[in-house]
C-alpha cells in the first residue's frame, strides 16, 4: 500500500488531484477494523491527514459551530457550550464505541464512510448541517441531507476532501436520539431516529432515520405530516408516512419488519407531550 503524508491542506489537494483514487483516511477506525480480514482490498493508495493542523478542533461563530473535519467525538463531548447548545452531537458521541474510538475516530469521517448504520450523521442531519468540500480548484459547500447519492455514495468528487462541517445556530425546543441495538453500548445500530423542532416557523419538524434505507435519511413525507398537525391515535398512523421515506432490508441484524415497526413506534411514543396531535397511548 501506498500512504500519502500532506502537511497543509493545499498539499493534499494537490495529492488527490495527482492521485485518483487516493482515499483520505483520518482517525481510520473503520479501515482498521476491516484491515486484518481484508488485506487484499487495502492494497491502495491512502491520503493520512492527521497532520493538517487547520483540519482540527471546533470553531463558534455568531452563526454557527464548526467542526474541523479532523473533529473528534471527544472534541465534542469536552466541549460545554456544545452539550448545552447541540446536546445530541455528546449523546451520539458517547454510542459510536468505546473511549478508544470516541477520541480517534471524527465526525467527518463517519459522514465519508457512508455507513446507513452511522450514529454521528442522522444527528448532524436533524441539525442541518452542511459540508465544506475543497479541491485544487476551490471549495463548495452541500447540504448534509443532499450529499449521499446511493449506498457508501455521495457528491465528493474524487479529488475532493471534507475539510469541514457547520451547524447554523438555529433554536430547537425538542431534540432526541435513539438507538435501537443488540446491547447497550458499543452496537451496531439496527434502528436509529433522530427527531427535532424548531422553536419558531412553520417548517419546525425534522426527522432523520438510520439503518433503513441505503443511506442516513431524513423523512421529508413523515416531516409534512408532523408540520400539518395531523392527529396521531397510535404508530400505525405513521406506517405510510414512513414507507414513502425509507425502504428498510433484512439483515444479520433485523428483520424489515421489524425495522418499519419500531420505527413508527419510537416516533410516536417520543412524540407524547410535545406534539398536539398527539393522543396519549
Amino acid at each position: 500500500m501506498n500512504v500519502l503524508m500532506p502537511t497543509s491542506l493545499a498539499e493534499a489537494c494537490t495529492l488527490c488531484a495527482k492521485h485518483p483514487g487516493v482515499i483520505p483516511m483520518a482517525g481510520a477506525t473503520d479501515l482498521l477494523v476491516h484491515w486484518p480480514l481484508r488485506q487484499a482490498e487495502h492494497d491502495k493508495s491512502y491520503l493520512d491527514l492527521s497532520k493538517l493542523s487547520e483540519l482540527r478542533g471546533v470553531r463558534w461563530t455568531a452563526d454557527s459551530l464548526t467542526l474541523g473535519a479532523l473533529a473528534t467525538y471527544w472534541d465534542v463531548l469536552q466541549d460545554a457550550r456544545i452539550a448545552s447548545v447541540f446536546p445530541l452531537l455528546p449523546d451520539a458521541a458517547r454510542q459510536v464505541g468505546a473511549i478508544q474510538i470516541q477520541s480517534r475516530g471524527t465526525w467527518a469521517g463517519n459522514i465519508a464512510n457512508g455507513s446507513p448504520a452511522a450514529d454521528g450523521v442522522p444527528v448532524l442531519m436533524a441539525y442541518d448541517a452542511s459540508v465544506t468540500l475543497a479541491s485544487a480548484h476551490g471549495t463548495r459547500t452541500v447540504p448534509l441531507r443532499s450529499y449521499y447519492t446511493g449506498y457508501r455514495a455521495s457528491v465528493r468528487k474524487p479529488d475532493e476532501l471534507i475539510v469541514s462541517i457547520e451547524i447554523p445556530l438555529v433554536a430547537c425546543d425538542f431534540a432526541v436520539f435513539h438507538k435501537v441495538g443488540a446491547r447497550k453500548a458499543q452496537a451496531i445500530t439496527k434502528v436509529g431516529l433522530v427527531i427535532t423542532r424548531l422553536a419558531s416557523g412553520s417548517q419546525r419538524w425534522r426527522v432523520v432515520a438510520s439503518s433503513v434505507a441505503a443511506t442516513i435519511k431524513r423523512c421529508p413525507t413523515v416531516e409534512a405530516l408532523l408540520n400539518t398537525g395531523t392527529p396521531l391515535k397510535a404508530p400505525a398512523d405513521l406506517s405510510a408516512a414512513f414507507a414513502a421515506d425509507v425502504a428498510p432490508i433484512d439483515d444479520i441484524r433485523s428483520t424489515a419488519d421489524y425495522r418499519r415497526t419500531v420505527l413508527a413506534r419510537l416516533l410516536f411514543h417520543s412524540l407524547q407531550g410535545v406534539y398536539d396531535g398527539a393522543a396519549a397511548p
